[in-house]
């Protein structure tokens, strides 16, 4: 291969690397994003929720889905109406009537809650992994100006989709830890 062949080959896939990275982030502001914001608690509080019910919910499956909470949401800022919504991953069953601080995501409320944590860091974790393991092949690539072998990065892809497993899983638990001291 000629020198100006790898360095065309270089360009490219370095592109492609950063293409890639572009489309991982967009994707994750796109669909998992405003519920990882909300259910980490990284913006301020929107409003209260006024407890009406608590229900275990289940799954498309018919697995167990976590605690939810139906009530009517008052918005912090004046001049918003009052609606009903649904609080999705609810730290607890809140008795009825009980007001709780949330953030709204996509017409859902959510509060600081272990399972929510863990829900939206698995699902931006599994997103993002094989966009990560495809922009590393991709830089292998440019490093070497021809095709890499992607045994490794496969490897690195299944460990990284472990870690992300095991990682949410710690956050959750840490998060629900935090909420009961």
């Amino acid at each position: 291969m000629t020198a100006r062949a790898r360095n065309a080959v270089r360009g490219v896939a370095l592109l492609g690397c950063v293409a890639v990275l572009v489309l991982a982030g967009w994707l994750v502001r796109l669909l998992p994003g405003p519920q990882l914001v909300a259910a980490v608690g990284l913006r301020p509080v929107d409003g209260t929720l006024t407890v009406s019910a608590c229900y275990e919910a289940s799954d498309a499956e018919g697995y167990p889905g976590g605690t939810e909470c139906k009530g009517v949401y008052t918005p912090r800022r004046s001049g918003e109406p009052r609606r009903e919504v649904l609080l999705d991953d609810a730290a607890a069953r809140h008795e009825p009537g009980s007001a709780v601080p949330v953030r709204i995501a996509r017409g859902k409320a959510y509060e600081l809650s272990g399972s929510a944590v863990g829900h939206a860091c698995a699902v931006t974790g599994f997103l993002l992994v094989p966009f990560l393991a495809l922009a590393s092949w991709l830089l292998a690539c440019g490093r070497r100006g021809a095709p890499a072998r992607a045994e490794a990065h496969l490897l690195a892809a299944l460990a990284g989709l472990a870690a992300v497993f095991l990682l949410s899983v710690a956050a959750g638990l840490l998060v629900a830890l935090a909420a009961v001291l």
